[in-house]
């Protein structure tokens, strides 16, 4: 590239380096002069231009731009290029995710020459839709092709950015107490949580209380792992102080490990990061309760983006640990959580437009199949079985959850006490299933569009086949949807509204399987890839089986199919 001053007689085909203006007439910066731009020139009375004229093998600004940004992405990466301009081309995330950057290549590439100049977003820094997450900018009017090839070689290995996409996640968050604490402290502590998780398109589906010590603490873990949770988040009336303390001894004896303690970020120093099996378990910091930017934010961005971090990587997070940044809608609870006096509410906010479906448990049967002990209450997998049933209602998207007792009724609420579920009392249970279908049915709220019926003795359904069932619920074409595999029908089924006054009306020890028959023809089925949908426990023979399949389950897929 030749850059200097040019005669204008001689400057056909010259990039100008900055706008002219004369006679109501503007050049801009980078465009060819053609004879006519000449021609009027000299009418102005400029005899010289500034600007450049591309040698050989020169590549224009524009187009080195478009090259170059286009070796930083590929498929599947979740970033693309848009047109170039004045030497600069963009690449804009298309979906709402955490920015990962191949750093050591983009500064070999920085490294070449000056004329390329190359500048990304942070390392897994959050970007939104249409963002620009990277910027290629050609300093010069022009490169050689040669310098474009070296960018090409370093290149060839791979994209050097992709956004990897945040995905929703169904979390956790259990707070332990000790005597004395404001309750506007866990208000405050839930509203913040759920503001840190909306905001990465995570919902809080489950929020447990229990006393700050490690039994209690292990049985809601066990719990939130029992409801379907992919994340929890554990929030201790004091900080864990060693790998040993409260929170961390809690996890590691619900057959967890502690993956981290502490990371070089502040705030945010007293970080746990575990995990029980595939789950990721973070024991919060003291700022979790806070919404100002913390280190709780950085791995929960990276949790809920795939992109777990490992103990190498917290390790490396110190330059540029130190979070200095202004208030982000601090709630009350302030960075001493002790101090805190906010207001805050455990219920999920309602989604604009979705279908109210409430669920209903039933929990009022006998168990004489059992024998002696009512097997409700007896534990699976650390969590007494009624428990497991209700709380997978309570983290899916059911707008309210009711439970109906009889047999040892206050027994099973007792085992229901801190679970936040409507109990209603069944005297007729002894009649059977139908008798609990009515008074259940009688006690549900006044606005919804459906029910989804769980009954109490199936330990495997969690709040993933609950979500997937009521997701097939179109309240503009109201059916009965009912999960199946292989072509065998499962519970939990869900009921359109309509069919609540013949529910109440069914007598025996059926159930609504005459109702479902009679009506085949509205029946939506989603298939299921797991048999949680039939496993009952009956037995003692079935909770032997019941524990030994809860780890099968792990890991299972659910798909919709069409209406038949």
């Amino acid at each position: 590239m030749i850059f200097g001053e040019f005669d204008t007689d001689a400057a056909a085909g010259v990039m100008l380096a900055h706008t002219l203006k004369a006679g109501g007439r503007t050049l801009k910066k980078g465009r060819t002069l053609v004879d006519a731009d000449l021609a009027w020139l000299r009418e102005a009375g400029i005899d010289t231009v500034l600007g450049a004229r591309l040698a050989p093998g020169d590549v224009a600004e524009d187009a080195a731009a478009a090259q170059i940004a286009a070796l930083l992405t590929g498929p599947d990466t979740n970033a693309a290029t848009r047109p170039p301009y004045t030497g600069r081309c963009n690449l804009h995330a298309s979906l709402r995710g955490v920015v990962q950057v191949d750093i050591e290549r983009i500064d070999r590439l920085n490294l070449l020459d000056e004329a390329v100049a190359i500048g990304t977003l942070p390392q897994h820094a959050v970007a939104r839709p249409g963002q620009v997450v990277a910027t290629v900018k050609i300093i010069p009017f022009a490169v050689p092709a040669s310098l474009i090839e070296a960018c090409r070689e370093i290149a060839s290995a791979g994209p050097l950015l992709r956004v990897a996409e945040l995905k929703p996640h169904r979390v956790a968050l259990i707070m332990s107490e000790l005597p004395g604490m404001k309750e506007s402290i866990f208000a405050g502590t839930v509203a913040a949580t759920r503001h840190r998780l909306d905001a990465l398109g995570s919902r809080l589906a489950l929020v447990l209380r229990c006393a700050h010590e490690r039994a209690a603490l292990e049985a809601m873990v066990r719990q939130a792992l029992a409801s379907g949770c992919e994340l929890v988040l554990v929030c201790g009336a004091t900080v864990a102080k060693d790998r040993n303390d409260i929170a961390p001894a809690a996890v590691t004896a619900a057959g967890g490990r502690i993956d981290h303690f502490g990371m070089p970020v502040e705030p945010g120093n007293m970080l746990v990061l575990a995990h029980v099996g595939s789950v990721p378990v973070v024991i919060m910091p003291g700022c979790g309760r806070s919404r100002r930017t913390n280190g709780l934010d950085w791995v929960l961005q990276r949790l809920l983006a795939g992109l777990a971090p490992t103990r190498e990587d917290i390790m490396r997070l110190g330059v540029g640990g130190l979070i200095r940044s202004p208030l982000e809608a601090e709630d009350a609870a302030g960075e001493d959580a002790e101090d805190g006096d906010s207001e805050g509410s455990a219920a999920p906010p309602p989604r604009p437009g979705a279908p109210r479906v409430a669920a209903l448990v039933l929990a009022a049967g006998q168990s004489s199949r059992m024998g002696a002990a009512n097997k409700l209450l007896i534990e699976v997998g650390g969590v007494p079985m009624v428990l497991r049933a209700v709380n997978a209602a309570r983290a899916s998207r059911a707008a309210s959850v009711t439970v109906v007792v009889g047999h040892e009724a206050e027994a099973v609420g007792t085992a229901l006490a801190t679970s936040g579920a409507t109990l209603v009392d069944n005297p007729d249970h002894a009649q059977g299933m139908s008798s609990s279908l009515r008074h259940g049915i009688a006690a549900l709220p006044d606005d919804i569009d459906a029910v989804i019926v769980l009954l109490g003795d199936m330990p495997r359904i969690t709040a993933e086949h609950v979500d997937r069932v009521i997701a097939a619920f179109d309240p503009a074409a109201p059916s009965i949807v009912m999960p199946e595999k292989d072509g065998r029908r499962g519970n939990p089924i869900l009921w359109p509204r309509e069919f609540f006054a013949a529910m109440a009306g069914i007598c025996g020890d059926q159930g609504a399987r005459g109702l479902l028959e009679h009506n085949a023809d509205r029946v939506k089925r989603v298939a299921i890839d797991d048999d949680a949908i039939f496993v009952d426990v009956d037995r003692p023979g079935d909770l032997a089986q019941a524990e030994a399949s809860l780890v099968a389950q792990a890991g299972s897929g659910i798909v919709e199919e069409p209406v038949t």
